[in-house]
């Protein structure tokens, strides 16, 4: 975690305890000087003024602490104020504080201490690093870190409200150059800088989806329910990106897809499929901050001998990262996705595979509330000759298999979305039109599943559902799946195509 809020302070109590200490250490400077007074040679002048000095300061009852506007200080009060700056001392230390070498002008009363106290815990309980500079140094105070399991929202995590970058890197021009002088080309930066807020949205929603993916990967393990693994991961995902409507939420159904099915599979409710050690399964799921979404998928084998297949298609999606880039043709980069995906084979009962790339899923360009915004990023070669453009935001996953290299639609049906061009269809069936209003108030254009409709308390929504996916207001996305006895696995990432550079949004440390 990275906090970067820095605070500057001069509490009053600060300031005047400051002078309490050069009180006390002027009072032991004037007594040591006496005791040593006959042996000093050589200073007989300045041993004069500070005779002088005292004289003066015995005359008007006064001391420094009287010069500094904090009243007089007399012999017998010494120790009483050294016990006060060692304790005071103590407690500055307790909370991360330093007393700072700079005077504040003016001393401040006794109840504004006690304010600036206050104020100083409230500031620390809303998270993030207080920083104090004193003595040429910085000291961070304790921040919010992160629960376990994962409750904290990442807004309050970065109180700044600046969240991390993903992986930078260049935009390619083909023959292995890059177009590094859009890094430094001014032009390009503004271009940049007018999107910030946008970026940022989108890097909020990535930050939630590696925490809840690190938070998955701790936790996941044979024998659990495909129901609980999912509903675990949502109720992270809800409480870390601060759900709240259609401004900020899930983005579309967590996919749990096991072995043969590449996607679209969520549980309905009752489904009693539990998770085998020689499974392999496809954890795909979503955030978004107002329609900004992050799109990213990753595959749990627990048995070994699947590591090949999980590696080819990993290699392949960065190797489809890597080609990607502002006037990069769509075709060239599957191309490149199918070459490095056929380079690999993974052996299974004393038979080898060569590891497919699924021809009929492909990436997708992402549009606000919109998951599939009009362009495919194709993993097999023959693909359109449509160019990427500057701040497009696309997802690049690549889907490998040892059966055909083709799914078709399989069984029951759970994932459905809006149509997002759908105008207004007049409908008949009354509870279609509530069911309607429901879909819209709660999801808008992103997509959905029953289990999020039994969440918001729809019963017996059935055939209103049917109704509304026979006259085209909403779409339909059954499991998809390659041949019965195969292994398909999944990787995918966001990426944003900055005017000066790509980044990968939703890269993290684990893939």
């Amino acid at each position: 975690m990275h906090a970067h809020s820095t605070t500057r302070q001069g509490p009053a109590r600060c300031t005047y305890m400051y002078n309490m200490a050069t009180t006390v250490a002027q009072k032991n400077a004037e007594i040591k000087t006496d005791q040593v007074e006959d042996d000093v040679v050589g200073n007989a002048e300045t041993g004069a003024d500070k005779k002088k000095k005292r004289r003066k300061k015995k005359k008007t009852g006064g001391s420094a602490a009287e010069a500094e506007g904090d009243g007089p200080v007399t012999n017998g009060e010494v120790e009483k104020l050294t016990d006060d700056v060692k304790k005071q001392t103590l407690e500055d230390r307790n909370v991360g504080a330093v007393i700072g070498e700079e005077k504040e002008e003016g001393g401040e009363g006794e109840g504004d201490t006690e304010n600036s106290k206050k104020k100083k815990r409230r500031r620390k309980k809303k998270g993030g690093v207080l920083c104090v500079e004193g003595e040429g140094q910085t000291i961070p105070c304790a921040g919010k870190k992160q629960t376990d399991p994962p409750t904290i929202p990442v807004s309050e995590l970065f109180p700044d409200g600046a969240f991390p970058e993903g992986q930078i890197m260049e935009h390619p021009v083909g023959n292995g150059q890059t177009a590094a002088w859009r890094v430094t080309s001014e032009e390009k930066k503004a271009l940049n800088k007018a999107h910030n807020d946008v970026y940022n949205e989108l890097r909020q929603a990535a930050e939630a989806h590696r925490q809840v993916r690190k938070y998955v990967q701790s936790f996941i393990k044979p024998g659990l329910t495909m129901i609980d693994i999912c509903e675990r991961l949502e109720t992270a995902s809800r409480k870390l990106i601060d759900e709240n409507g259609l401004a900020a939420g899930l983005a579309f159904p967590t996919g749990c897809s096991i072995n043969h099915c590449a996607a679209h599979y969520t549980p309905n409710a009752g489904d009693p499929t539990v998770l085998q050690y020689d499974d392999v399964c496809k954890i795909d799921f979503g955030t978004h901050i107002n329609g900004r979404i992050i799109d990213c998928a990753f595959t749990v084998a627990f048995n070994p001998r699947y590591d090949p297949l999980l590696e080819a298609v990993k290699d392949a999606t960065n190797t489809g990262i890597k080609e990607a880039g502002i006037d990069v043709r769509l075709c060239d980069i599957g191309e490149r996705i199918q070459e490095v995906m056929e380079s690999y084979e993974v052996e299974l009962n004393g038979k080898t595979y060569q590891v497919r790339p699924i021809r009929n899923l492909n990436g997708h360009s992402i549009g606000q509330y919109r998951i599939h915004a009009g362009k495919t990023v194709p993993i097999v070669k023959g693909g359109e000759a449509t160019k990427m453009e500057e701040n497009e935001f696309y997802a690049i996953e690549t889907f490998g298999s040892t059966g055909k290299g083709v799914v078709h639609d399989d069984m029951e049906c759970s994932h459905y979305m809006k149509n997002f061009n759908a105008g207004h269809v007049p409908l008949r069936m009354a509870r279609a039109k509530l069911l309607l209003h429901k879909i819209n108030t709660h999801f808008g254009t992103l997509a959905f599943c029953r289990r999020w409709l039994d969440r918001i308390g729809e019963t017996k929504y059935l055939m209103a559902l049917k109704n509304l996916c026979d006259t085209g207001i909403v779409d339909a996305y059954p499991p998809l799946c390659d041949v019965k006895g195969c292994y398909t696995a999944q990787f995918e990432h966001t990426i944003l195509l900055r005017p000066t550079c790509k980044e990968v949004v939703s890269r993290g440390t684990d893939y």
